[in-house]
């Protein structure tokens, strides 16, 4: 209805995440130009022969648009406040640099007649500030649109800070946002990593990656990655993208690949290629009545408890309960504690729907409900302790061996919360060429790979045991 504002949306913010040298800037230059004076407002549905016209709005360049019956229209903020915010001044410069001729050389000079150093003013009194770490005294206002540029690089608790109180900004004046961001790096829990696994629906993620079957490292993949990411953007050189990347992947071949493979790869100490990960999504449906095998990796308030199950043909999933309900527990979302009936509950009917033929427990935090668990289904239930080196070494180079093999036939849901998860994951090197896996930082959880080692290790397991093995019945006639 007239009147909304960010909520006339569907999507509240926004993320766009590209290349290096793909022309972030000067679009999002664009964009500040259209929410300063332009009809970014919802303003109802048109009726018919209705228009909105430029010059209706101090605006010389003679464009109108004439509204389809029915079609929203739009009305221009009566008082924008703008903020560019970056995390140094040299940064921050990329857009502004890009704004300031956007205004003065075109039509709108007549609009903004004056552009400054440091802010721009608009008419009716709103303004176009810039805002960096070091200048964050216009925090706090009420804006109506922000732009948070580059906030892969925002990782320390000073940047977080501006990127939250500018969205309280924003929530009081119903404004909205954008953020622009290479790939970053997974292990740092960016600001543009917490906004791209939000499970928030009015956020729009635009992010184009290339097939993961192309690898960076080989040259001909690379030309096949740089066409991909930079289709649309003529003014990009190919050949000096690859020589600059070239060069970068002699030092830092994670960062090579996350700045123009456009792709999110950790730097050093990460366990498993996200990208070989990703090739091996399968979605399957797995009948009810199935031999599987299932992973358990529990905890109490801090950490995530889950279940990922695996199919003796190799397919692993995160299984459902309650009528479509993942067995996936987020402490945060069940007043800071896992729900243990719940959990309790979702086991009895996994075991009740399939034929679960093993299942690998970690026994901390669930010591009792384990022991339940395996006095009730005797032989089906283990106690598997993820904590010991050499134990569990083999089990995660198991894992990583059929992940990244491409002649093996494991494959997997897709489920994005195990992908998050397996992203997250650093190796923690142990005694005797061993390691254990560790969280790259305390807010990224990695317990829903943990879940996927144990459910791969329980099914390699029953494999071994016989639990594929055709057994032949003879009957004899005399």
């Amino acid at each position: 209805m007239v009147g909304d504002l960010a909520t006339a949306f569907v999507h509240r913010r926004s993320t766009l995440i590209r290349a290096q040298k793909w022309g972030k800037s000067p679009l999002i230059a664009a964009f500040i130009c259209a929410e300063g004076v332009g009809p970014v407002v919802f303003d109802g549905f048109a009726e018919p022969g209705e228009v909105y016209a430029c010059d209706e709005h101090g605006c010389g360049c003679g464009w109108v648009r004439e509204y389809e019956p029915g079609e929203p229209k739009g009305t221009q903020w009566p008082t924008p406040l703008i903020q560019l915010t970056a995390t140094t001044e040299d940064q921050v410069e990329n857009t502004y640099d890009a704004l300031r001729p956007m205004i003065d050389a075109g039509p709108l000079a007549s609009v903004i007649p004056r552009t400054g150093e440091e802010f721009i003013r608009l008419p009716g009194g709103g303004r176009i500030d810039v805002v960096t770490s070091k200048a964050t005294s216009r925090l706090g206002q009420r804006v109506t649109f922000v732009v948070q540029d580059e906030t892969g690089i925002w990782v320390d608790a000073r940047m977080k800070k501006v990127a939250s109180t500018q969205r309280r900004g924003l929530a009081g004046m119903g404004g909205r946002s954008i953020e622009t961001t290479n790939a970053w790096d997974p292990s740092e829990d960016s600001v543009a990593q917490q906004t791209f696994e939000s499970q928030s629906k009015d956020i729009y993620k635009d992010f184009r990656t290339p097939p993961n079957k192309w690898q960076f490292s080989l040259k001909v993949d690379r030309r096949k990655i740089f066409k991909h990411n930079y289709a649309g953007a003529p003014w990009v050189n190919i050949d000096a993208i690859e020589a600059e990347a070239a060069e970068l992947l002699e030092k830092s071949p994670a960062e090579a690949e996350r700045f123009f493979g456009n792709r999110i790869v950790a730097g050093d100490g990460k366990w498993l290629d996200i990208g070989r990960w990703e090739v091996k999504a399968e979605k399957q449906t797995v009948p009810d009545g199935a031999r599987i095998c299932l992973g358990f990796d529990g905890s109490d308030v801090d950490d995530w408890t889950g279940i990922r199950a695996e199919t003796l043909d190799g397919y692993q999933f995160t299984p459902t309960f309650a009528g479509g309900r993942l067995t996936i527990w987020n402490p945060a979302a069940h007043g800071g504690r896992v729900p243990r009936s719940e959990v309790n509950a979702a086991v009895e009917e996994l075991f009740a729907r399939y034929d679960v033929i093993r299942m690998y427990c970690d026994p901390p935090y669930w010591q009792s409900e384990v022991d339940a668990w395996a006095g009730r289904w005797e032989k089906k239930v283990f106690q598997w302790a993820t904590y010991r080196p050499t134990q569990m070494h083999a089990a995660l180079e198991r894992l990583k061996t059929d992940v990244v093999s491409p002649d093996s036939g494991f494959t997997h849901d897709g489920c994005e919360q195990t992908q998050a998860h397996v992203r997250n994951a650093v190796e923690r090197p142990r005694p005797n060429q061993t390691y254990l896996l560790g969280k790259a930082s305390q807010p990224q959880k990695i317990d829903l790979a943990m879940c996927s080692a144990l459910a791969h290790e329980a099914a390699g397991d029953a494999i071994a045991a016989g639990a594929n093995a055709v057994t032949n019945s003879y009957v004899y006639f005399a």
